[in-house]
């Protein structure tokens, strides 16, 4: 057995993990650390690798190399019921021919009936379910089985919580109501929890850090609103939230100074843009933004792209100086605010943010950047074939 852990150890760690099937490479050089008490969302899309992760940890697969240790004990090599880990199925996999109590003790197999009573009240107390013990499963709602799954899991007292995208199944007007109440749940109880999920909403709103993995590699690891505000490629910027993409030439990549960020640094540049069709006159545009550190060593002059955020940028019907000109192609409503597309004139189409009445479709428009607003992201132009291997 391995010695036990520093007191400033992460308590749980995923050290260098690779899982291969059928010669398929599923996870490579894979690893995090989770502190004590933490909520972590491991956020991809589908095929990324993030339900394979969570099966590693859970020991219902074996990794091809690479450590898994919690409060210092490896455990890779350890049966899944020994490792002590709760976990919630996507499905909740609940006996409906069973009723609520009989689920959640499902988990205490062998212990005695008096303990096993007052472990399951417990445990649906914590889920806000109290006095359901005698409760068929068929005649609960998605967001209360959700809980009963939950539960079943924290009764044995489990040291990590493992949840495989523990919201899908729920209609989108459940959602958030149990998400607060999944949040509420686990912070209650104070587990080290990992959840996987494929829903940006979801791992932003349960995480307190989020993991963003991208075919198989890790991409970026923050809290949710570093990944936002500062990803660091171009993948995350578009996984994360909406984006638009023009390419630039880098302007004064270091004369407006630095933010940092829990030891990352972002320099300040420009990127200097055509306003106008190629050929045209007309000068160029250009904008600021914040280099990522792949960009970060690019000299003066070189080919990027500058990626912004719709609420980044303003809508004028009338012309406007540094502004680029468009017509409107489509505008979807949402609120108070809508989203437009619009076509430039150079060709590509940026995303806007704007007011509801701000303009209609066929529209001649004038896009700008929104000074003080949330600074773009510059990432440098790769060829395609580096572009798809960068992680």
């Amino acid at each position: 057995m391995s010695p036990p852990a520093e007191a400033s150890a992460p308590y749980l760690v995923l050290d260098r993990l690779e899982k291969s099937f059928g010669g398929q490479r599923v996870l490579s050089d894979f690893s995090l650390t989770v502190e004590r008490g933490e909520i972590f969302a491991l956020l991809g899309p589908s095929g990324s690798g993030k339900t394979t992760a969570l099966r590693l940890l859970a020991g219902f697969e074996s990794p091809d190399g690479g450590e898994i240790r919690i409060a210092g004990e490896r455990v890779e090599a350890m049966a899944p019921a020994k490792r002590r880990f709760g976990m919630v199925f996507q499905h909740y996999a609940l006996f409906p021919h069973m009723n609520v109590a009989k689920n959640v003790a499902f988990g205490l197999a062998g212990a005695r009936q008096e303990e096993t009573t007052e472990r399951v009240a417990a445990a649906l107390a914590r889920v806000d379910l109290a006095g359901f013990e005698s409760r068929p499963v068929t005649q609960l709602s998605g967001g209360q089985q959700q809980r009963v799954a939950l539960a079943r899991a924290l009764a044995p007292e489990p040291r990590v919580l493992l949840l495989d995208e523990p919201l899908s199944n729920l209609d989108p007007d459940l959602r958030e109501r149990t998400r607060r109440e999944l949040r509420q749940a686990i912070q209650g109880v104070g587990i080290t929890t990992v959840l996987v999920t494929h829903e940006q909403e979801e791992a932003f709103d349960l995480g307190d850090r989020v993991g963003v993995l991208h075919a198989g590699r890790l991409q970026q690891i923050g809290s949710p609103e570093e990944l936002y505000e500062r990803p660091a490629n171009p993948f995350v910027a578009g996984f994360v939230g909406r984006t638009s993409t023009l390419e630039g030439t880098l302007r004064r990549g270091d004369s407006a100074g630095s933010r940092g960020s829990k030891g990352s640094e972002h320099r300040e540049a420009a990127v200097e843009m055509t306003a106008e069709a190629s050929g045209s006159t007309a000068p160029a545009l250009t904008w600021p933004g914040l280099l990522s550190a792949a960009a970060g060593a690019l000299p003066e002059g070189a080919r990027v792209q500058w990626m912004a955020r719709p609420e980044s940028l303003t809508l004028s019907t009338t012309r406007q100086e540094r502004a680029m000109a468009g017509v409107v192609h489509e505008r979807r409503f949402a609120g108070p605010l809508t989203y437009y597309q619009v076509g430039l004139q150079s060709g590509p189409r940026l995303e806007v943010l704007a007011p509801a009445a701000a303009a209609r479709p066929g529209q001649e428009v004038w896009i700008g950047f929104r000074e003080g607003g949330l600074s773009p992201s510059i990432f440098p132009v790769l060829p395609m074939a580096a572009a798809e291997t960068t992680s």
